[in-house]
């Protein structure tokens, strides 16, 4: 069986090695688009974008692991097409057959409109590596940098952008950061540790448009205010790459829509990670997370075999900023009460409740908060509130 893999990311890797720890000894394509080998996306706007990570720590595998584990990695070949027919993909002017194929595609960042000065040089997104090289030289002390979006992807760039000495200003036109993904008390703590680092946040603000005559130079906002910046970053969220599913005719749903085991609507065509919606509850979810990319990738793997395996899902996820690590479990969706437990110095945890159902939690700097409640929620275990609130409480104590 020859299993052709269309995406060499996070989730393209995992499925690729996991197809042949599992005894998948026919021939097995992986195609990308990028021309790097695959690598970890997150310590992209982190410690690669600080320069404190050389480009060969971001490699998922060492360049070797593909050609010993027999993987065809085609590197810098975007699939022009997908013919779910005559089941074959083409790269260039090659159709490969496929006997069974797995859609990894990942997703893209949302770019802003030219019509407002979107395409202007000195604009970026956080996506890829190429990304991240194109603006790291913009990165030096005493410039200034205008980030739209205050989600976590902007919150990190700010993040690396004040501790290298620039002058930081983000746009958040909901009225606070973070709104979409979690909680005041999140917000608040991450709206303080930003200020205390010199970062300006304009909540509430959205952006009119971007000024300069070919490269950007200001930006005008909402309010008819304009500021002067040297560059701008945009980290105003992702979308799924299904240009080829659709054209392909494959079912789409927030995603490419698979069914419980990672099925899509084409016969021998599976899809995982951030392209991938599925089953959860009454309706469908996508998660765009390192865990899920992984965790999901493997599932089909072993669906493509024959096991015939459900996924379920365990959304975690984190996010470093200055000398802060947030680790979330599961997903905040419905929550109705926020109950926080301190912890020793600047740790502190949050919460999630619907009615007296644990969510989720948000643990910043408290990896033995994070550790307890990611096993209670995917244990269906939900403590009393009042012990959770209560320092003198034995976390362990709550899994028994």
């Amino acid at each position: 069986m020859h299993v052709v893999i269309v995406g060499a990311g996070q989730a393209g890797a995992a499925l690729a090695a996991k197809l042949r720890s599992l005894g998948h000894t026919g021939p097995l394509t992986m195609i990308g688009e990028e021309i790097a080998p695959p690598y970890q996306r997150p310590p992209l706007s982190k410690g690669y974008l600080m320069g404190e990570m050389a480009a060969e720590r971001l490699w998922l595998r060492a360049p070797e692991f593909w050609a010993d584990q027999r993987v065809d990695l085609r590197l810098g070949a975007p699939v022009t097409r997908l013919d779910t027919a005559t089941k074959t993909v083409n790269v260039g002017g090659e159709a490969i057959a496929y006997d069974a194929l797995a859609l990894t595609t990942g997703s893209s960042p949302r770019r802003l409109p030219a019509a407002i000065g979107g395409d202007m040089a000195g604009v970026y997104t956080v996506r890829g590596l190429a990304d991240v090289d194109a603006m790291r030289p913009e990165f030096q002390p005493g410039r200034r940098v205008v980030i739209i979006g205050g989600g976590y992807i902007g919150l990190e760039a700010a993040a690396v952008a004040a501790k290298l000495g620039l002058q930081v200003t983000v746009l958040e036109m909901a009225p606070r950061i973070l709104q979409r993904v979690a909680a005041p008390e999140t917000s608040d703590y991450f709206r303080a540790l930003h200020m205390a680092h010199g970062v300006t946040l304009l909540e509430s603000t959205g952006l009119e448009r971007l000024l300069g005559e070919g490269r950007v130079t200001g930006a005008r906002l909402s309010d008819g205010r304009e500021i002067a910046t040297d560059f701008v970053i945009v980290g105003v969220g992702i979308v799924p790459n299904t240009t080829l599913a659709e054209a392909a005719g494959i079912a789409l749903d927030n995603g490419i829509a698979t069914d419980a085991h990672g099925r899509t609507s084409a016969p021998d065509v599976w899809s995982a990670g951030d392209c991938a919606s599925f089953p959860w509850g009454a309706g469908r979810l996508r998660l765009e997370s390192v865990g899920n990319a992984i965790d999901q990738a493997e599932v089909v793997a072993a669906n493509m075999l024959g096991a015939e395996k459900p996924y379920l899902a365990a959304p975690w996820f984190w996010s470093d900023q200055y000398d802060c690590k947030l680790q979330i479990a599961g997903l905040n969706t419905g929550y109705d009460r926020i109950v926080t437990r301190p912890g020793d110095g600047n740790s502190v945890s949050f919460w999630y409740y619907q009615d007296d159902r644990l969510l989720a939690l948000d643990a910043m700097n408290d990896a033995r908060a994070y550790m307890v409640g990611k096993r209670l929620i995917e244990a269906g275990k939900s403590p009393a509130p009042g012990l959770v609130a209560d320092p003198a409480t034995d976390l362990k104590a709550l899994l028994r």
